[in-house]
């Protein structure tokens, strides 16, 4: 540049004739102005003149020749780059070196593109999709099965059981009875409606009971004390002409003997031991 500036303002030499540049209204010769104010380039060191490119990055400067690929020294001039450790690369050397890969098409996910992490894998955004309607599963909710994801609808058309009692899909813990599955809060006793999971119960026609309802429903009374023989109040009871009595109830009417496993006998309603039926 040449102008009627007439002396350099650092080194006062005449500028007539020479080219010079403009800094807050000062003039400086080239030389003065790039021994001052040139930036140092970060690859080679030596200063960047004021006749030169200044391509710069995050407060680091550049030659225009230097602003290269860390790895393999292409020119990073107009074209995509990454920064790794304060070092320049260019995408596919970036790639090479530190981009994650694809869970499901194995390719190298490009610095800059969307990358979708699940269970500690890596995807390509369109790669994240659901295995039976091929639809992106973003940040829906989705359910894996065999290593595969599946939208919530998608899964259960082709996998979730569905209740045996209202015949909605199971998404949660449930119940099995009798081969069929059952939401907890569907598995509840014929009679009274309480849930029954988690608690005794008594299947009857394939209906299943709490302990109250059945025994109140079709449990046996015992002749002695009158209440209803079960199995959950012990697996063995005496039967005898159409009556029945809890083991430990089955006793001589007068004296209290065990009668179990003993000969007996009968007046009217009591039984009684031989001793006391003979007296």
């Amino acid at each position: 540049m040449t102008s009627n500036h007439t002396d350099c303002h650092y080194c006062l030499q005449s500028l007539r004739g020479r080219k010079y540049t403009l800094r807050e209204e000062n003039a400086y010769c080239v030389a003065c102005y790039d021994s001052l104010f040139a930036n140092a380039c970060e690859e080679c060191k030596q200063p960047i003149e004021c006749d030169s490119k200044d391509l710069s990055y995050k407060g680091c400067h550049w030659h225009e020749r230097c602003f290269r690929c860390a790895k393999c020294s292409r020119s990073l001039v107009e074209k995509p780059f990454a920064a790794k450790d304060e070092v320049l690369l260019c995408t596919e050397c970036y790639s090479d070196e530190y981009s994650s890969r694809c869970f499901h098409c194995q390719r190298t996910i490009m610095p800059g593109s969307r990358k979708m992490d699940f269970q500690g894998s890596s995807w390509h955004e369109s790669c994240f999709v659901c295995q039976h309607c091929r639809q992106p599963l973003g940040t829906k909710p989705l359910i894996t099965k065999d290593k595969e994801n599946y939208c919530l609808p998608c899964f259960e058309k082709q996998f979730a059981h569905r209740c045996y009692s209202c015949r909605k899909v199971i998404t949660s813990e449930g119940v099995s009875y009798h081969d069929q599955p059952w939401h907890k809060e569907c598995f509840v006793c014929a009679g009274c409606q309480t849930q029954l999971c988690g608690q005794r119960f008594i299947s009857k026609d394939d209906s299943p009971y709490c302990v109250d309802c059945f025994s109140k429903l079709y449990a046996k009374k015992c002749a002695a004390c009158k209440k209803p023989i079960t199995a959950l109040g012990g697996p063995k009871f005496i039967s005898f002409e159409e009556r029945q009595w809890h083991e430990e109830c089955f006793c001589c009417r007068k004296c209290s003997a065990s009668l179990v496993g003993q000969g007996f006998l009968t007046r009217q309603e009591d039984v009684l031991c031989h001793k006391c039926g003979s007296a």
